[in-house]
């Protein structure tokens, strides 16, 4: 057994108002206070220590203890437990520490434990009420010992510890949130807290951060029954409420920029903060637009990912960026605002010709290429994205056949969809983006050709998206929309076949659930319920999501190159009956592709108004061209 490994004794505490933690010794420093039990005799190995008169103690044998009294002040390395603790043989083990060393662990336990370790198992009113007067008290005497003695540390330092001390004694109340959050609000303590992120002593603000985060933890209250977590969640929204009329998002983001994350304490209070955030957006999502209007947040946070190297922050400062972006106009085009644009594009840069490093890594990727999707359904974002030649970046990164991959045919996705990214789309064919889409196209749909009952891949579901917004954007009779239906023409019409394969897979996934929903409506009907339109709202997604989306999509290429090419429909029509299907088919999943399309697809363009057809307009003159067996000419941007 290595006893190196079992004990670590704590150094002495060094003067100075310290903001880190003493750190334990090196082993190489407990050998050389180790002493060795063995028996003198061998040259080669040490001798037991000195006492104070720097004289040898006699030797002594085995048999000789056991007959004479034993020297209660012989220890291994003076450790002071050694005679105190034994088994029921009597065999002696001690704690490996010497008093001196005692001495010093005691010390650390009475700074770190005086009056802060309630009984965490019962929180009563009157101990909560308890470690809120000791708060109270020490932020006062804190205060006006710092105000007394601004230029001598020595003269605060104690009071500092015991605010220390104060503060991380609230952490257990975080346990009963019902009982003691009502209790912070009523004794001002919320307002004290929020007060000490100015503090001088940045360890004081990481332990008010610390405390925070674990108040608003979105567990809190969860554990127990539903009426107490119900209850739960009105304190914590009385507390959430309480802080942000104190302003704790502005006094939060300014402790960021104090922050130095070198510093292993500091780099947990940025982690402790951003968990902040992310606990009360978790609460109220609309709280996303407050946070970036009303601080820096978005400036540190487009900063923070540029980080050379990865680490647990770095990835936190993704996701929170992904959040507060999701769904959120206004927050995307204050990214725009801020050159969030090419400096996404510039970190995406970095995974095209290499795959993350480990899962941490992968997720930071996703997070990134997710805050640019989300941020593309804007106009402006789609401009930006034009001129920081990300459809040129995305394209590459296709070609690579990395784990970015995926994830650049999906960013094409978003981009290139909704009338206003006709100039994306002309772009990306400019790129020589028309081979790298239908090489992924055919090499995707081969590997799934075994599975017939299987749904494509979600990468599979993208091209087939960038496809339908290259039909949809691409001028009548320019050069780039002839180069795209060359592409279903050459090699003997595979790609048609291919997406006749893929319709044929989906309806016969449609015609599953479609057996399943009809049973459900008959048992409706036979109960004598009524068969309301949530319902019905209901069954319409169950369909989208086993095989109606794709079908869509597909039916809607198909209906465009039908339309811009006789021999494609010739083509099509003909495989189209050797499985009993006809343009009729194609027909009636355009119709109720065009009923839902405004609950469903279309594009939100919320900053700037779309130029153009919409999709609905595009949809009714195709299956009005369909029906009548004619032709339409495609719509110039």
């Amino acid at each position: 057994m290595d006893i190196d490994k079992l004990f670590k004794v704590p150094m002495l505490p060094k003067g100075g108002n310290k903001r880190k933690m003493p750190e334990a010794p090196t082993p190489e420093m407990l050998k050389r206070i180790r002493v060795d039990t063995s028996l003198p005799g061998d040259k080669n190995e040490p001798t037991l220590p000195q006492d104070s008169a720097h004289q040898k103690r006699p030797s002594v044998t085995i048999e000789e203890m056991e007959d004479e009294e034993v020297d209660r002040n012989f220890a291994p390395g003076g450790d002071a437990d050694y005679f105190v603790e034994e088994d029921e043989e009597g065999r002696f083990f001690g704690g490996g520490l010497t008093e001196e060393q005692k001495e010093i662990l005691n010390i650390f336990d009475k700074s770190s434990g005086e009056g802060a370790q309630e009984d965490v198992d019962f929180l009563s009113i009157t101990s909560i009420r308890r470690l809120l007067l000791r708060l109270e008290r020490a932020v006062n005497k804190n205060q006006d010992q710092r105000s007394k003695y601004p230029d001598d540390p020595t003269k605060f330092i104690d009071s500092e510890a015991d605010l220390d001390s104060a503060i991380k004694a609230l952490l257990p109340l975080s346990q009963s949130p019902v009982l003691a959050y009502p209790e912070l609000m009523r004794f001002g303590s919320m307002e004290l807290l929020v007060g000490l992120l100015t503090h001088e002593n940045m360890d004081i603000v990481i332990d008010v951060v610390e405390l925070i985060n674990e108040l608003t933890d979105e567990d809190v209250g969860n554990e127990g029954e539903e009426n107490v977590a119900e209850e739960a969640g009105e304190v914590m929204k009385d507390l959430i409420e309480s802080l942000l009329e104190k302003s704790v998002l502005e006094l939060l983001v300014d402790n960021l920029m104090r922050l130095n994350e070198s510093e292993e304490a500091d780099k947990q209070g940025v982690f402790h903060i951003l968990g902040i955030f992310e606990n009360l957006l978790g609460f109220n999502p609309d709280l996303a637009t407050q946070l970036v209007a009303k601080t820096k947040i978005m400036s540190w946070l487009l900063t923070r990912i540029q980080s050379k190297y990865h680490d647990e922050n770095k990835g936190y400062a993704a996701e929170l960026l992904s959040i507060i972006l999701q769904t959120n106009a206004t927050n995307r085009l204050e990214m725009g605002k801020e050159d969030g644009v090419e400096i996404l594009l510039k970190v995406l840069s970095q995974f095209r010709r290499r795959d993350p490093v480990d899962a941490d890594e992968a997720e930071f990727m996703d997070n990134i290429f997710d805050s640019l999707c989300s941020s593309l359904s804007e106009s402006s974002i789609k401009k930006a994205f034009l001129e920081a030649e990300g459809p040129d970046l995305m394209v590459l990164m296709m070609k690579e056949k990395l784990q970015s991959n995926s994830r650049a045919s999906k960013t094409l996705d978003y981009a290139m969809s909704g009338t206003a990214s006709s100039l994306i789309c002309e772009a990306f064919v400019e790129a020589l983006g028309l081979k790298t889409l239908f090489s992924a196209f055919m090499g995707k749909i081969k590997k799934q050709k075994s599975a017939v009952s299987s749904p494509p891949s979600e990468d599979v579901a993208h091209i087939l998206g960038i496809m339908s917004s290259l039909l949809s954007n691409l001028p009548s009779d320019s050069t780039a929309r002839i180069r795209l239906l060359t592409k279903f023409v050459e090699g003997d019409y595979e790609k048609v076949d291919k997406l006749l394969e893929i319709r044929d897979n989906a309806r016969q996934r449609l015609k599953t659930i479609d057996n399943m929903l009809e049973a459900e409506r008959k048992q409706l009907l036979e109960n004598g319920e009524e068969i309301t339109s949530d319902e019905e709202d209901m069954w319409y997604l169950r369909r989208l999501d086993s095989g109606l989306f794709t079908m869509q999509t597909v039916d809607y290429i198909l209906a465009w190159i039908f339309m811009e090419d006789d021999g494609i429909r010739a083509h099509g029509l003909r495989m189209l009956s050797r499985k009993n299907q006809t343009l009729g088919d194609i027909v009636q999943t355009l119709r109720i592709y065009h009923d839902n399309v405004d609950g469903t697809l279309e594009s939100n363009i919320s900053d700037e108004q779309e130029s153009g057809p919409s999709q609905k307009d595009i949809l009714q003159n195709l299956i009005l061209a369909l029906g009548h067996n004619g032709r339409i000419d495609t719509y110039s941007q």
